[in-house]
């Protein structure tokens, strides 16, 4: 498929509500043709000097229009894509564009994983002190609070990449476990180090009755 381009250094997952601000004119005139055409468009990732994946978008409504011809619009996040080819220019428009090939998301994993992994968040959760409220486990989905996890950068593109969910979840519980082993670790240090600088009194060993 032949999509307009919206490159940006952010990752955006399926499901995700994407705020943008528009301010140049070939992006000004891609949300007209958005609107007029009912045309989506992909905002491939740039990393690493390079694109290669990003993800579908739609339009979904222009939140406010300035003076300048700039723009508030908020859209929804479709698909994720592999990019195929690049033009700088699409035919007759300001705007850059290319062929994608869409990923596909196979949703092969199951309530216990799922599980296993929502209960790893909620640790997290716990030992940073983060308020949250508990979700269904089965409305539980990887994207849902996949920028909410500690996740790097790379991190979340190698996830945009995976098709399958079950891969997805088993690379997030794998960040967890390693995530909260370090956390845990820092928050022990913290506590021996203030137990260390308080003033206590000793009771000093008596050594008349030690020998050698």
């Amino acid at each position: 498929m032949r999509l307009p381009f919206f490159p940006l250094q952010s990752i955006f997952f399926p499901g995700e509500t994407v705020p943008l601000h528009i301010f140049e004119d070939r992006y000004k005139q891609l949300i007209k043709d958005c609107r007029g055409e009912a045309i989506t468009f992909g905002i491939p990732v740039f990393i690493d000097n390079k694109m290669v994946y990003g993800t579908e978008v739609q339009l979904v409504e222009i939140v406010n229009t300035y003076d300048g011809g700039e723009m508030d619009v908020t859209c929804i996040a479709r698909q994720a894509f592999k990019i195929l080819s690049f033009d700088n220019k699409m035919d007759g428009k300001l705007y850059a564009g290319g062929e994608v090939d869409f990923i596909e998301n196979i949703n092969d994993t199951n309530l216990e994983q799922r599980n296993k992994v929502l209960n790893k968040i909620y640790e997290l959760y716990d030992i940073m002190e983060v308020p949250y409220d508990r979700m269904p486990v089965e409305k539980f989905h990887s994207y849902v609070l996949i920028h909410k996890m500690g996740l790097s950068f790379d991190q979340e593109y190698e996830l945009l990449q995976m098709s399958s969910e079950s891969k997805r979840l088993d690379y997030i519980y794998e960040h967890l476990l390693s995530t909260i082993a370090v956390l845990t670790e820092v928050d022990r240090t913290k506590k021996t180090i203030k137990m260390n600088g308080d003033f206590r009194n000793f009771d000093p060993l008596d050594f008349k009755d030690f020998t050698m």
